[in-house]
């Protein structure tokens, strides 16, 4: 296999803020490094790995900015950045595809690999766990079986909680959230989470970018759908996922991560080491 990997690194961390990150979560201290570096470095050594591209923000300042906190790094890992997407996800894989040259090194890439920027702690043995399937199968991913109860809920105007007597009286304005209520138990059975890195033969996931309805929300369901369309029978595989491969989504998670890799922030490094 000559695998190219795709980086998507473009996303905006709305949910990472929202629960109180300060910063990118791309740019959190993972011993020392920051989450994106950790998750290139997945890739970097990898023997089938031949080219990897990392898509930033499709903002143009913003991707600057980008370059300059990460491109010299990347760059010494081999990594080659490119503006990803401004709105959805589908355009940052879509521009990070057309970076990606025909052969790398004199040899036709024959893969390409999708990965989430935000998953710093994929083991190296899921990532063998994938590659080697993708030796056999058009289309692989990594998932999990859902072992959780599922519960769909739903916003309503009920307030989350009786309103404040004594606030009223006192003329304050009215802090009451809105709560969600449960609307339904969804049956688990067969569900599946699906994780990163995604590996496709390249004729699949460049036909896949080619359809006309590119609403998605990974890019295996891109490829179930050109799947269905061709009539081929060909299906994508699932592969066993890790429960230690996190993908970063609210600030709580990065402490999680550095417990999985078994490294420490800033504040827990000698103060000598910290920058």
């Amino acid at each position: 296999m000559n695998i190219a990997v795709i980086i998507a690194a473009a996303g905006a961390s709305r949910r990472y803020a929202e629960s109180g990150g300060l910063r990118s979560k791309l740019d959190e201290d993972l011993g020392g490094k920051p989450v994106l570096q950790r998750s290139v470095e997945l890739f970097s050594k990898h023997d089938d790995v031949r080219f990897i591209v990392v898509a930033g923000p499709g903002d143009d300042a913003e991707f600057s900015e980008f370059k300059t906190r990460h491109g010299d790094r990347l760059g010494l890992l081999g990594a080659v950045l490119v503006k990803g997407g401004r709105n959805h996800r589908w355009e940052t894989v879509q521009a990070a595809l057309r970076a990606i040259p025909g052969e790398a090194g004199g040899e036709p890439i024959t893969h390409i690999a999708v990965h989430d920027a935000a998953r710093p702690a994929a083991p190296m043995e899921l990532i063998e766990r994938v590659f080697e399937l993708g030796k056999h199968h058009p289309a692989v991913i990594p998932a999990l079986e859902v072992g959780d109860t599922l519960k769909r809920g739903v916003r309503t105007d009920a307030a989350a909680r009786p309103a404040d007597p004594l606030a009223a009286i006192l003329g304050a304005a009215s802090t009451q959230e809105k709560t969600t209520v449960v609307q339904g138990t969804v049956d688990r059975a067969g569900l599946y989470a699906v994780q990163t890195p995604q590996v496709f033969e390249v004729s699949v996931i460049r036909a896949a970018y080619a359809q006309n309805d590119l609403t998605s929300t990974d890019d295996s369901s891109l490829v179930e759908k050109l799947f269905e369309a061709d009539d081929s029978g060909r299906k994508v595989v699932l592969a066993p996922g890790d429960a230690r491969n996190i993908k970063i989504t609210r600030a709580g998670d990065v402490a999680l991560a550095r417990a999985i890799m078994g490294v420490r922030g800033p504040e827990e490094r000698p103060v000598h080491k910290r920058f």
